[in-house]
């Protein structure tokens, strides 16, 4: 893998993704509608339901509210049918882009998505024009005050594949199955990561300048807007001038 630079990226948005936290109370709530859908209601055995439960915490959506969205995913309460559908792309300075939604109007939702990426300065592709660049990981971001050798000393037994340097933080991966137990595993040992999530990562990135970074950045907080889109996933590497 080469390096993929993840945190590197939040870094670079999260001024701009803690101001627009509120937002993120419908796409996290289809979350975990969807995830209950697909696994049901016991976190034990729904890794994907787990996950969607500590992003809403994140933002700190009401319990009930979790609550209520799991039901609705289950059946035990009347819900909206929502479909789960992934569009692809490219972006400015020819980054792959992926974008996952979840829509009950899959015309509306493909005709908007196709808008912003022109408009955004990309295009969309044929179906399977970039997935083939991203493979699911579980991926933890941890800071210095740990050592390389710390975290593989747990993480090594517990289903961690690799641990990346990223300036700032280690990067550890592994796999789906391998995440919760591996954070599990991290957690008993008081090792707690600064960001921790299932994502699509690609097997290489694509460096931005200056101007295609910030036209990129740009294109993700439209496509973030729409109440469709739940994630926004690339394989672009953001200009260090861009941090901070």
């Amino acid at each position: 893998m080469a390096g993929h630079s993840k945190w590197h990226n939040i870094q670079a948005r999260k001024s701009v993704q803690d101001a627009k936290k509120s937002k993120f109370f419908t796409k996290v709530t289809k979350e975990l509608m969807l995830a209950a859908r697909a696994g049901g209601a016991d976190t034990a055995l729904n890794v994907r339901l787990k996950s969607a439960i500590a992003a809403a915490k994140a933002v700190n959506l009401p319990k009930d509210k979790i609550e209520q969205a799991i039901k609705k995913g289950t059946g035990e309460l009347a819900g909206e049918n929502l479909e789960e559908v992934l569009y692809e792309g490219y972006g400015p300075g020819g980054v792959a882009i992926l974008v996952e939604a979840a829509t009950d109007n899959r015309n509306r939702t493909v005709a908007e998505v196709r808008h912003l990426l022109s408009k955004g300065g990309g295009a969309m592709g044929e179906s399977g024009c970039v997935s083939w660049m991203f493979s699911q990981k579980g991926v933890f971001a941890f800071p210095k005050t740990f050592t390389e050798d710390q975290l593989m000393e747990v993480g090594l037994e517990h289903g961690a594949d690799e641990i990346m340097d990223e300036g700032e933080v280690w990067e550890v991966y592994c796999a789906v199955a391998d995440f919760e137990p591996l954070r599990a595993a991290f957690e008993a040992a008081g090792m707690v990561s600064e960001d921790a999530e299932i994502a699509m990562v690609p097997a290489n990135v694509v460096s931005l300048d200056l101007e295609n970074g910030q036209k990129f950045l740009r294109l993700v907080d439209m496509l973030e807007d729409n109440e469709d889109v739940q994630k926004v996933h690339s394989n672009a590497d953001l200009p260090d001038e861009m941090l901070g």
